[in-house]
């Protein structure tokens, strides 16, 4: 008798960790995918990250959850995902001449500077953008991203200062018909 009143109570527990990585997911979902969409330069690539990650961190919830920065582990993890993408092998992308619409306006770029945006973050290298988004964009202190990517402080100094100078230097930012060229290449494989 005592057996089945511990496996009923084994469940109750499993279904309490279930609604609570669900719970999570949901609320951390919109801020994660923005966060892979940087890094990937493509929506439908960091929903593929986002989900790797999520599914990651789900198997091992029940130490997740404790520990003291789930939101900085939960980061890592993801930009773990994204970086194996080219550990493993070359993503094959499929080009179009169309750009696809994206979910919803952004009332604080416009498309045309998103865009830009996303096509002069595809030309840094995937640590340097690494180190850019989650520096400038999630506003990370320098130890929290080193913390993240696993690498001293003074490598994301110098990753963010080379990222930052490429970025500085990148035609897209700045030249409209570089804008529409970059905004007519986003379907096109130029993301790392």
């Amino acid at each position: 008798m005592a057996d089945a009143h511990n496996d009923g109570a084994g469940r109750d527990r499993e279904a309490g960790f279930d609604a609570e990585f669900r719970e999570y997911m949901a609320a951390r979902w919109p801020v994660l995918l923005r966060t892979a969409v940087l890094l990937t330069g493509d929506r439908q690539t960091a929903e593929d990250v986002v989900q790797t990650a999520l599914t990651r961190v789900y198997a091992s919830w029940r130490r997740v959850r404790k520990v003291e920065d789930v939101d900085a582990y939960v980061r890592r993890v993801l930009v773990n995902a994204h970086l194996s993408r080219f550990r493993k092998k070359r993503v094959v992308e499929h080009l179009t001449d169309v750009v696809p619409e994206s979910q919803g306006p952004d009332v604080h770029v416009t498309a045309e500077q998103r865009a830009a945006l996303l096509a002069a973050l595809a030309e840094l290298p995937a640590r340097q953008r690494a180190v850019v988004v989650l520096r400038y964009w999630e506003d990370m202190t320098e130890s929290q991203v080193a913390d993240v990517l696993r690498c001293s402080v003074g490598t994301v100094k110098s990753q963010a200062s080379k990222g930052l100078a490429r970025l500085r230097n990148s035609a897209a930012l700045y030249d409209p018909q570089e804008i529409r060229t970059a905004s007519a290449g986003l379907g096109k494989g130029r993301y790392e």
